[in-house]
């Protein structure tokens, strides 16, 4: 065995020791893990304004800390660029992380000296556990690839600023340096499609054994390779292959699509990144739910995801959370977000060890007639019908359509790009449909009392929705298409570019 592989397979059974310890305590974390940041915050300028020194408890903090937007700490964040220091974590982070918001336009999301470590730590922890589960040290061997944004940073009166894929890419181990792609340079550039066919130039004739990305960026790189290369599968080009590792949405709606493209033997890893932390991996190829990381100097809270918009949700801890019910995730960490609602919503699906699937988003749902249908909702029924009828779908979204023609009833329209079209797209629907209906039952309450008809689908030609990214200037990095509109905004772009069609 090669000294890299000896080492990582001992520093992997070193970090799943670690790992374990925390796991079988995650209540007794949370709760140290408050005090801790309780501690470090109160001589803030956000622990003064909301009188940390008088907080005690879990009780006492929901007291004083309200749940917020980042509408709510824009005016905490502006003192930070402005060049205040202890606002809302002691000093001055060392980063801006900029995220695109629906509401606020750009975000800047801090990063201190104290948080950096979840984001570099939690991604190697998830590749060290998969090692040693699966007892494949020699994964380090071979050149590993993230497609990423712009490792190229900007200043904001001195706090380097940038993607977070482009910050963590700075922070890359050394001992996994040699192993890197792609060169910086490819890294920068900032055209996507340029970007991704100067990686296809830099990885197709590499032993590549690890790739990882957003998956709408990781299908259009895999297109290139076998379009370049006039190979069947990508495990033909990269017989090397063993994990593909994947983050950002919900990777259900594409696997099937996925295990076409890359051919057999190769194992997938889902992540759970953000921009306000890293908060849970796939511990288990057994098992495809991640595990939540309660040790990480993060403390969260969840609110019953029917209450997000309310002002005064019930808010609890880890300790009186639910299976199978969807939350909207808060987070209170080292970085300097407090009582931070962050837009996604989640479902415990084990309490021993605490472990979620990511459901939504808060602002993504169809509630046009009053269905309140969500993204987990969808993306399921979408899973299922590939399953089913053995199709492959490249990317999908809905819409309501409220005022059709000719007198019809309303309906739920999914524009869906699939792999290769299906011939009879009525029946399709019509199944797809069923399966939304066993899901929501107010959705199947409107279509039995004839408010709504089935659903409808529009197929999208091939590349439409890499289209309608490029034109809203979405394509790359941490952009993805979204599948749930509770408007047609995207609707109405898509048949505005005329990437939809209709069949016989």
């Amino acid at each position: 065995m090669r000294g890299k592989q000896w080492l990582t397979k001992m520093f992997a059974g070193i970090i799943v020791r670690k790992t374990n310890k925390w796991v079988s305590n995650g209540i007794e974390y949370q709760k140290k893990t408050l005090n801790y940041l309780i501690s470090q915050g109160k001589e803030t300028k956000f622990g003064k304004d909301h009188h940390f020194a008088q907080i005690h408890d879990y009780e006492s903090f929901k007291k004083h800390v309200p749940i917020r937007s980042y509408e709510d700490i824009r005016e905490y964040i502006e003192r930070i660029k402005s060049g205040e220091k202890d606002v809302l974590w002691p000093g001055k982070p060392i980063y801006f992380c900029k995220s695109s918001g629906t509401t606020s336009g750009v975000k800047y999301l801090p990063i201190s000296k104290e948080s950096l470590p979840n984001h570099i730590n939690s991604a190697r922890n998830a590749l060290l556990n998969y090692i040693h589960e699966n007892n494949h040290p020699e994964l380090v061997n071979g050149k590993m690839i993230f497609l990423q944004g712009s490792p190229e940073l900007s200043s904001t009166n001195g706090i380097s600023t940038g993607r977070l894929s482009g910050i963590v890419a700075h922070h890359v181990p050394r001992y996994l340096q040699s192993n890197r792609l792609p060169s910086f340079k490819t890294n920068c550039i900032e055209n996507w499609e340029e970007k991704v066919d100067a990686v296809v130039e830099e990885t197709i004739n590499e032993n590549m054994t690890l790739i990882g990305g957003i998956p709408p960026w990781l299908q259009m790189y895999f297109t290139k390779v076998l379009e370049r290369s006039g190979k069947k599968n990508i495990k033909e080009v990269f017989p090397a292959l063993q994990l593909i590792v994947v983050g950002g949405v919900n990777f259900n709606p594409y696997k099937k699509t996925f295990e076409k493209l890359i051919g057999p033997n190769v194992d997938f890893l889902e992540v759970y990144p953000a921009s306000e932390g890293f908060f849970a991996y796939q511990n288990s190829q057994k098992e495809r739910d991640l595990l939540l990381l309660l040790n990480e100097n993060i403390f969260y809270e969840f609110i019953p995801a029917n209450e997000s918009m309310s002002t005064s949700p019930n808010r609890i801890c880890l300790e009186d959370v639910e299976l199978n019910k969807n939350y909207a995730l808060v987070v209170n960490s080292n970085a300097g977000f407090w009582g931070y609602l962050i837009g996604d919503t989640i479902k415990f699906t084990s309490l021993n060890p605490y472990k979620i699937v990511v459901t939504g988003r808060i602002s993504h749902f169809i509630s046009a007639f009053g269905e309140h249908v969500i993204t987990e909702e969808v993306e399921s029924a979408i899973e299922e019908i590939t399953q089913i009828e053995n199709i492959q779908i490249v990317e999908f979204t809905t819409a309501p359509q409220v005022n059709p023609e000719n007198n019809e009833l309303p309906y739920h329209e999914w524009f869906i790009e699939f792999k290769e079209v299906p011939n009879d797209l009525h029946s399709l629907g019509k199944k797809l449909d069923l399966l939304l209906r066993k899901k929501n039952i107010y959705y199947d309450d409107l279509i039995v009392g004839n408010v709504l008809q089935p659903l409808k689908i529009t197929p999208v030609r091939s590349n439409g929705f890499k289209k309608y990214m490029e034109l809203t200037d979405k394509i790359g990095g941490q952009n993805k298409v979204v599948h749930l509109c509770n408007d047609r905004s995207i609707a109405d772009q898509l048949v505005k570019l005329k990437v939809t069609f209709t069949t016989a």
